[in-house]
């Protein structure tokens, strides 16, 4: 059965241990000036002593690409679970930032389904998990009781490229809208910046689905719209896809079309008269920087609140991506700095 998990005010004792014990995660690991000691890395083993400088596996490279990835995950995953259980009771809304590994584990499932694949690897989770991967293939069964029981009404939804749009789209607006839900169930205090940075992950995953499927997929407004994840905001004076729906007349070949648009700053650079294309990796990249710097810029000034733990959880998961990133990059004899540049990381 799904866990049962109610938001309420939580004790500032419990808060200060947590952020206390935070700290000490975060001290640790690589972001901020600490990311500048992954620069002169130039081989998978050598990433692993100084990630894993305890447990470093003696492996050749090839099998160590994929070992070494999945440590990278669940040292991430670890690090969320043993602050998430620094509380009694934890807030629903905490719950569900863990789960999102759930929701990429289900959307890797389906495609493997889809695909006719083996069963693809999982992220544990426990004592959290909800999904039965155990009864892979059987798909009804590894969902049921769970809150992705809606997805056995998807009778089609494993075939063609639409279908498999579909059901991930339906996936990201289900879990947004739980994730806001119990967002709003904390008390103000504890969502501050939470609200903030929420609000805008949703406005900039929307507005880069966007780009993605008008410059990949040639896909017409109309045809975008139901993608979308339509939540309004805090005071419910418009809705969080606002900024997506605006962009979605914008010229993908014309830089000027863009300057009154809220996320212009993260577009790639003007490249000259009839050169410049919008570029949906590169508009992710930024986004993903901007959202790594609040967090990185509150997790302190938010000290003995949830805001904290939500900015924790965000820094473990750039972490996270920037080393997998740096794991992929070095496995094509890519140096990190080059892999950094790309990503557009400063520390």
């Amino acid at each position: 059965m799904k866990n049962k998990v109610f938001s309420r005010t939580v004790s500032k004792g419990e808060k200060s241990y947590a952020y206390a014990k935070a700290c000490g995660i975060i001290g640790k690991s690589f972001v901020g000036s600490r990311i500048k000691n992954l620069e002169t890395v130039t081989r998978l083993s050598e990433l692993d002593k100084l990630v894993f400088p305890k447990t470093f596996k003696d492996l050749p490279e090839k099998e160590l690409l994929t070992d070494l990835e999945d440590r990278i995950i669940n040292r991430a995953v670890d690090s969320i679970i043993s602050i998430i259980k620094c509380f009694s009771r934890p807030p629903e809304f905490l719950i569900l930032l863990l789960r999102s590994y759930e929701y990429a584990d289900l959307k890797s499932v389906i495609y493997s389904l889809n695909k006719g694949s083996d069963a693809p690897p999982h992220t544990n989770i426990a004592p959290y998990q909800t999904i039965n991967f155990k009864a892979w293939p059987d798909f009804p069964a590894m969902v049921k009781n769970t809150e992705f029981s809606f997805l056995l009404d998807y009778e089609d939804i494993l075939q063609g490229r639409q279908e498999d749009l579909a059901l991930q789209s339906a996936l990201d607006r289900h879990y947004y809208k739980a994730l806001w839900s119990s967002l709003t169930a904390l008390p103000t205090k504890d969502r501050q910046v939470t609200q903030k940075i929420l609000s805008d992950e949703i406005s900039l995953k929307d507005s880069c689905l966007v780009m993605r499927l008008r410059t990949f997929y040639r896909m017409r407004n109309e045809e975008i719209k139901p993608y979308l994840i339509y939540l309004p905001t805090i005071d419910n004076s418009h809705s969080l896809a606002e900024e997506a729906i605006s962009c979605l007349e914008f010229p993908l070949d014309d830089f000027d079309s863009w300057s009154k648009w809220r996320w212009r700053k993260f577009l790639n650079p003007d490249s000259g008269p009839g050169q410049w294309k919008a570029d949906p990796r590169y508009f992710q990249n930024a986004a993903s920087r901007y959202l790594y710097g609040i967090a990185k810029k509150y997790f302190h000034l938010r000290s003995f609140s949830l805001d904290s733990i939500f900015c924790f959880i965000k820094l473990k998961q750039f972490e996270e991506d920037l080393l997998t990133s740096s794991v992929e990059g070095l496995n094509i004899s890519m140096t990190n700095k080059d892999v950094f540049s790309m990503l557009g990381v400063e520390h």
